[in-house]
């Protein structure tokens, strides 16, 4: 396996999202709307505005979105984290303190078993990271 690429799905603020991670993350940030592909003839015209695909780049990492919820809904939890592996100290504690802004600190930064610095937030959409470094 070369990466892991971590898809998220909003519910109609895919873009608010995406751009609040670029915003605490860095990166390029790209969008598709729904208007803009052959779905569009499909839907309703108050879907055409909606994400079909977004996608953050920052470096080797890739982070994926879309407002395009399934027949079941949306569901919330904690059952997907994206895992940022920091290459310093400042970028971990950067990071860590940029996506809890509005959100909720799980667990703050401290030294594991194994030497790593790690520590754990909930975002303001409700979507949890992980954060580590290891020198």
């Amino acid at each position: 396996m070369s990466r892991i690429i971590t898809y998220l799905t909003f519910n109609g603020n895919c873009r608010e999202a995406m751009r609040f991670y670029q915003a605490c993350l860095g990166g390029t940030l790209e969008f598709q709307t729904i208007e803009e592909s052959p779905l569009s003839v499909n839907l309703p015209s108050a879907f055409k505005k909606c994400i079909l695909h977004a996608t953050l780049r920052h470096g080797q990492a890739l982070l994926l979105g879309t407002d395009m919820v399934g027949d079941n809904g949306l569901k919330k939890g904690n059952s997907v984290s994206m895992m940022i592996d920091c290459g310093s100290q400042n970028e971990i504690r950067t990071y860590l303190s940029n996506l809890s802004e509005g959100g909720l600190l799980i667990a703050p930064l401290e030294e594991n078993y194994w030497g790593a610095l790690v520590g754990e937030v909930q975002d303001k959409f409700g979507n949890y990271w992980l954060l580590k470094y290891q020198s």
